[in-house]
């Protein structure tokens, strides 16, 4: 009974689940939450966010508890320095703060 409550435990925590609920709730407040990956460019976040209005903001996104690798970090170093606006979010309630404040700068 205990593994079973690990996974789904894992199941709510992963990077896969997050990313997934990110995606639904920005869908939910009229965005786009599209997936970046660039083969020869590694390290930059996983997720831009075009929301309406034309704000957009890239999205790292980590299981529970992880922080981002150095060449991460100096990915997002790299476009904060440009003026891009860039978070890193492990938990539902991360997302949740995020859209919520997405919401509110209307």
């Amino acid at each position: 009974m205990k593994k079973l409550e690990n996974i789904t435990r894992h199941a709510e925590v992963s990077e896969k689940a997050i990313e997934r609920y990110l995606a639904r709730q920005v869908k939910a407040i009229g965005g786009v939450c599209l997936k970046y990956s660039n083969a020869n460019m590694a390290g930059y976040p996983d997720r831009l966010v075009c929301l309406p209005g034309g704000r957009v903001a890239w999205v790292e996104l980590k299981s529970k508890g992880r922080k981002p690798t150095k060449i991460q970090a100096a990915r997002m170093a790299e476009l904060e320095g440009m003026g891009h606006e860039v978070h890193t979010v492990d938990t539902r309630q991360g997302v949740d703060g995020l859209v919520s404040a997405w919401r509110e700068e209307r």
